[in-house]
């Protein structure tokens, strides 16, 4: 069985809201809604169809296709600048530290401020993969097949860029940490807010939230304790971004809590490594397991395969792989080692 990620288009409308109803919530970037996916599809055409090679304001959607099949059973999104529309709120994670001299006392309080420090970076996010595929390295084809794209559209992406991994949900649909800090002052439930924020955007939180930095020792147990964590499902995904080089550095989501990871753009280690060659033939039978990618933008493809290099700088592959991407010999193509 053989997969490959490409670009999404209106005409998987369907694929998506089906996947959108498995995510169980916390999900802002695939909502179980027709109407809010719609407008992300069309956003993705718009971004696809740019021509002018520089930094803007897109949506790139990818979807993982069964190539036997045509079932669409994955899918992930990458923005190129986060805060354009409307402002891009996180939490810092940050220290108070006070000193009294007459009770020769040092008190050190965590405290969360609401910021828009990461305003202008590049995301990676939407990244879902149906349940009954959740094997077979699926997963990581959907997150590095995105760092090749970017690297194949380099002048497109900003020089930092960042990934939100969704925090704890708790058994009920519900945030601790929403519970413990916003909800207070909205008067929402998490999966509320969650989707009021997938559908219409953010500008409420800029409407509503207090402005004034949280002490971390004021809030509940259940709400401290899932700061900077990610859901359980998360977990490997956040190994994955530190494999590629990316940090928690204190930023957490303003609804559930969960981690934000940084890099630089440059340093991503599937960017970094990102190798463009002719291909010389498609008959490979050993050679090194890769990511292998090709086209541009809308006709973006790509899937695990086999590469050799040879000393003219040309790269031979296996025919499986050259089937999926639909390439042949003097085609281009990028690739990374798996």
């Amino acid at each position: 069985m053989s997969f490959r990620l490409r670009a999404a288009h209106i005409d998987d409308l369907e694929h998506l809201y089906e996947m959108a109803k498995l995510t169980g919530g916390g999900f802002t970037n695939l909502p179980a809604d027709k109407a809010a996916l719609t407008k992300k599809l069309e956003r993705a055409d718009e971004a696809f169809s740019r021509t002018d090679d520089e930094l803007g304001d897109d949506q790139f959607t990818l979807v993982l296709e069964n190539t036997e099949t045509g079932q669409v059973r994955g899918t992930c999104q990458l923005f190129s600048q986060v805060g354009q529309q409307w402002p891009f709120y996180s939490y810092r994670l940050n220290t108070l530290t006070q000193h009294s001299q007459e009770l020769d006392r040092t008190v050190r309080a965590e405290l969360l401020s609401l910021v828009t420090d990461l305003e202008g970076s590049s995301e990676v996010g939407g990244l879902f993969l149906h349940p009954g595929e959740r094997a077979g390295g699926h997963g990581l084809l959907l997150a590095r097949s995105r760092y090749l794209f970017i690297a194949m559209h380099r002048a497109r992406f900003a020089d930092r860029i960042l990934a939100e991994l969704r925090g704890v949900i708790d058994d009920r649909g519900g945030s601790p940490f929403w519970d413990g800090v916003a909800g207070r002052f909205f008067g929402m439930t998490f999966q509320e807010a969650d989707y009021f924020n997938a559908t219409n955007g953010n500008q409420f939180i800029a409407d509503l939230m207090p402005k004034h930095p949280v002490y971390v020792e004021m809030l509940s147990e259940e709400a401290r304790k899932v700061i900077g964590v990610p859901h359980p499902s998360g977990r490997a995904a956040m190994r994955m971004l530190e494999n590629e080089g990316f940090a928690y550095e204190g930023y957490v989501d303003i609804f559930d809590g969960g981690p934000s990871m940084t890099a630089r753009t440059d340093n991503v280690k599937s960017v970094k490594e990102a190798r463009p060659a002719k291909i010389s033939a498609t008959d490979l039978d050993i050679g090194e397991r890769a990511l292998v990618a090709t086209g541009e933008l809308g006709d973006f493809k790509s899937a695990y395969g086999m590469r050799e290099f040879a000393e003219d700088g040309t790269v031979c592959i296996d025919k499986i792989c050259a089937k999926a991407l639909e390439v042949g010999v003097g085609d281009t193509v990028w690739s990374v080692a798996r």
